[in-house]
């Protein structure tokens, strides 16, 4: 290889380390460090909400246990599970006991050898083992047939009565829990999808703040109805400090907020007017804004007639100002409608005002421009005109 060709080679060299280094750099930057200036969320993107209560006293968690069945359904499935098989396991033991005693105190277990003419409370009974197998078949009402209370012992019919009532308990609650707990309308909500981002740009002539929602399934959501919280430290006239303070937000649709019809995505909008507290915000402040807006959508499940919220959140990170969403919804050759959900969180960047106020001052000095002004003091006097020049 001649001079040229290795300065030529070295030269590549030295271009493709510098574009590694930096996109490397750049990679770090972003992993690393944007870790650091994340903001904290009450509200994370999937609708869970980041609090925790600290010092509860003990008179109030005991009113978990008194509300029970809320408390179990609140579990996780692994408690809950652990609870099923808790609570089955020890009755049919408790009772297996139970059933142990009462043939010990009436003689029949072989230890204490008893006669053949002799009647025992329940036969086949021979020790703890066999005692907790006739309490699962008593419970779970399996009835194999070797083992059956007879009429000798009052205290084991009504044992026997006893357990399969309590049984009868359990296994309703437990499998009500279980049924309850899979029907809940928390999952049908995650097949409800925000888009990643919002965006802030013209609609209909006025700055608006604009979020894509989607359902997941042909099912509708009936009555839906859509609204955010702006949440935000704020400080009071008199001095005091308002952490989380919730300031209203309207969401709505070209056909307003109430009784959506979501069969396909929609794009909601929530107009920056004077009343906004977007309004005094510009595209150079709001990345150094602090707040989180927190979106809600209520409604119910078509086919369980249940009512659920999905819910998510977006940080001044989240809100892209100058830029619009990619349309998502086309037809087809078949005359099918076809929504292509990989354009669902993209967004383009278009032509916007930097800030709501200037867009508001145009419109006004515009206006102004069109319209005429009369002034009262102008008076309009006729002159007569003479002619002094003489031809």
């Amino acid at each position: 290889m001649d001079a040229s060709g290795r300065n030529l080679f070295s030269m590549l060299i030295e271009f493709l380390t510098e574009r590694m280094f930096k996109h490397l750099r750049k990679w770090f930057v972003t992993h690393f460090f944007a870790h650091s200036r994340q903001r904290s969320r009450l509200v994370s993107k999937d609708g869970r909400c980041n609090i925790e209560f600290g010092n509860v006293d003990v008179q109030s968690r005991f009113i978990f246990f008194v509300d029970i069945w809320t408390t179990v359904l609140d579990l996780k499935w692994r408690y809950k599970m652990t609870v099923f098989i808790t609570a089955f396991l020890g009755s049919w033991f408790l009772f297996g006991l139970l059933w142990y005693v009462v043939a010990y105190v009436h003689k029949d277990l072989p230890e204490f050898h008893p006669s053949d003419n002799h009647t025992p409370c329940v036969e086949n009974i021979n020790g703890m083992t066999s005692a907790f197998l006739f309490s699962l078949e008593t419970q779970v009402t399996i009835g194999y047939g070797f083992r059956c209370v007879t009429e000798q012992c009052a205290t084991a019919i009504f044992l026997l009565i006893f357990q399969s009532i309590l049984g009868v308990i359990i296994n309703s609650f437990m499998c009500g829990a279980i049924l309850a707990k899979i029907s809940r309308p928390k999952k049908r909500a995650k097949t409800i999808t925000f888009s990643k981002n919002a965006v802030i740009s013209k609609r209909g002539g006025k700055l608006c703040l604009l979020i894509r929602v989607a359902n997941l399934r042909k099912s509708l959501l009936i009555g839906s109805h859509i609204y955010g919280k702006l949440l935000k430290t704020t400080v009071t006239p008199e001095g005091e400090t308002i952490i989380l303070d919730q300031i209203n937000i309207n969401f709505v649709v070209d056909a307003g907020n109430e009784n959506l019809f979501f069969i396909s995505p929609l794009t909601i909008y929530h107009v920056i007017d004077h009343n906004s507290p977007f309004f005094h915000m510009a595209a150079e402040t709001l990345p150094q804004q602090d707040f989180e807006l927190v979106v809600f959508l209520d409604g119910t499940v078509e086919s369980t007639s249940a009512t659920c919220q999905v819910r998510t959140s977006y940080v001044p990170e989240e809100v892209l100002w100058g830029y619009r969403f990619v349309p998502i919804v086309s037809k087809t050759k078949e005359g099918k409608y076809r929504v292509d959900f990989h354009n669902f969180s993209k967004t383009v960047e278009v032509e916007t005002p930097h800030c709501a106020m200037c867009l508001y001052n145009e419109r006004d000095a515009r206006t102004r421009m069109k319209k005429g002004y009369d002034n009262p003091n102008f008076i309009l006097s006729e002159v007569d005109e003479t002619d002094d020049t003489k031809m």
